[in-house]
């Protein structure tokens, strides 16, 4: 049977010589009941109430599950977080500071006289409908438990939690408390959200910097002079409909300047991996030549090679924390850039399988910037719709080994630009390419303040046209201390780019190919890449991957 109650006795519900009431709550929306609901159930006489399920009661309840206890106007929340761990917290005072309109309506639930109350949360209108009929209080939640016994709320108008049931019983539920585990109320609900998915942590406030003294250790593999972080991670069994989030957290340890970031994945499903380009040294990728006299490696799928996958692209804000001591009238900086992404649809390349998955910012500081990295698994809803079962990674320009001489990827200025042929031993139904793209060189005439189109082909037909741009880069202003401000009024960080913003994570694009027959197929990308002016170029960072069903 699985444990529900804590261990040490503080506060049991028995009778008090008045009568026990067992009240069954259901829910509906928009006049329908809500399918696989777990019905509430409700305790309540003259002393206290308990707010529980019926799945916990019948020992079914899957975890994490709470359940509430009202007494002597204080409240007891109590959850069980897993088979071991139980935590709970005292408040006395949220009950209290509810308040409510009253109103002269009345109507009869389940044969008892019921009288109106009404409040605002968070702009929603919610009605309460309630009874002194019994001499007790209750509630299916805490609002209203302290008008009478509540046997109804309805939200908005739409979304009600209505009691089907009242039953005389002669004993409650004894639930325990142990008032020295108690944790504060802000504790208790972060450790309840928290325990509601899983949480794996990559890296923790690493150092990504630009010098030749960075090693590796047994945890953190570091290449390109330390501007390459690399970790090798357990990810476990994901359920069907799972969402997958990756999150980023940075701040300036000493570089003032906006920087490609990314986070991937090393994939190692053929014979030859980024991994030997990173162990070995940019010769043993192998080469993309797209006729135009330089040599790209490592950058497109081959027989027997995989480039990296992609799992978000990001961009540094120029000198956040570090150069938060510049003093500038009405600015006040943030402390830390937060990143977080959806990345679901590539839950076939992560679903229980160990990975190589890393971290990368170009720069030359010594000091460079200080990251961390979390994905986090959230559970399947309700009738979730299936994650594409097929990931495969096609191309990736971004030259992560920069500081290790990997080609920029100037490769768009010749007629062939580049080109990717794959073969698909099965049909691909719902085929998809998830297309990042981003503009790079930062002068006047640069890619990266130039408007540029970018053409997809399948298989030599034009299949997508847009121009990636942002215009919003002056949102993230307080990200930029160390932006330069200009004789116009602008700061560096306010002006629009090809894709990306200084302190911003950059969104997929997602091109439909409809169903792939098996076979031989190729995808090209055109981008009309600027010259360059003496010695400013422009390059373009572009990573496809191929999803599908």
């Amino acid at each position: 049977m699985r444990p529900i109650y804590l261990l040490f006795f503080l506060i049991s519900l028995t009778s008090f010589g008045q009568s026990n009431y067992k009240i069954t709550f259901v829910k509906s929306s928009n006049g329908k009941l809500v399918e696989n609901q777990d019905p509430v159930l409700v305790f309540s006489n003259g002393k206290q109430s308990m707010i529980t399920s019926e799945s916990i009661q019948l020992n079914k309840a899957t975890f994490p599950f709470e359940q509430t206890l009202i007494t002597n106007g204080n409240n007891y929340q109590i959850a069980n977080l897993n088979n071991s761990k139980i935590i709970s917290t005292k408040d006395s005072t949220s009950i209290a500071k509810q308040t409510f309109e009253f109103s002269n309506e009345s109507k009869i639930i389940l044969g008892y006289d019921c009288k109106k109350a009404k409040t605002i949360i968070n702009s929603n209108t919610i009605e309460l409908w309630y009874t002194n009929d019994l001499n007790c209080k209750g509630a299916p939640s805490l609002l209203g438990s302290s008008l009478g016994l509540v046997l109804e709320t309805i939200r908005n108008g739409n979304y009600i939690v209505s009691a089907t049931k009242i039953e005389k019983v002669k004993e409650f539920p004894i639930l325990k408390i142990d008032p020295s585990k108690n944790l504060d109320v802000l504790t208790y609900r972060d450790l309840l959200w928290k325990s509601r998915f899983t949480t794996i942590p990559v890296f923790k406030d690493e150092v990504i910097n630009f010098s030749d003294t960075s090693k590796s250790n047994d945890s953190i593999l570091r290449f390109a002079n330390g501007t390459i972080i690399l970790k090798k991670i357990k990810i476990p069994t994901i359920k069907k409909g799972s969402q997958i989030f990756v999150e980023v957290k940075e701040q300036s340890n000493g570089d003032a300047y906006d920087r490609t970031g990314s986070v991937f994945i090393i994939p190692t499903d053929k014979k030859l991996s980024f991994l030997d380009g990173l162990q070995n040294g940019i010769k043993a990728l192998p080469v993309y030549d797209n006729g135009n006299g330089k040599q790209y490696q490592g950058i497109i799928a081959t027989d027997n090679f995989s480039p990296l996958l992609e799992l978000m692209r990001f961009f540094t804000p120029f000198g956040i924390k570090q150069y938060n001591t510049i003093q500038l009238k009405d600015k006040t900086w943030e402390e830390q850039v937060h990143y977080r992404q959806d990345i679901s649809e590539l839950t076939a390349a992560l679903h229980n399988t160990e990975i190589y998955i890393g971290t990368f910012i170009g720069n030359y500081d010594k000091g460079g910037h200080k990251v961390s990295v979390t994905i986090t698994i959230h559970p399947e809803e309700e009738n979730a719709v299936s994650k594409p079962a097929t990931v495969i990674p096609l191309f990736n320009t971004t030259n992560i080994m920069e500081m290790a001489g990997q080609e920029y990827s100037t490769l768009f200025n010749s007629d062939k630009g580049l080109k990717v042929t794959f073969t698909l031993n099965k049909e691909l139904k719902n085929a998809r390419l998830r297309y990042i793209t981003t503009g790079h060189g930062g002068w006047e005439n640069g890619d990266e303040f130039v408007p540029k189109k970018n053409t997809i082909y399948l298989d030599e037909k034009e299949v997508a046209v847009f121009i990636p741009w942002r215009e919003d880069c002056g949102s993230y202003r307080l990200y930029n201390p160390a932006s330069g401000n200009f004789p116009n009024g602008l700061s560096s960080s306010d002006y629009s780019r090809s894709n990306w913003c200084p302190g911003m994570a950059t969104n997929p694009n997602y091109i439909d190919f409809g169903t792939l027959k098996a076979g031989t197929h190729s995808i090209q990308v055109f981008i009309p890449q600027g010259a360059p002016e003496g010695s400013s170029f422009s390059a373009w960072n572009v990573s496809g991957v191929l999803i599908g069903e």
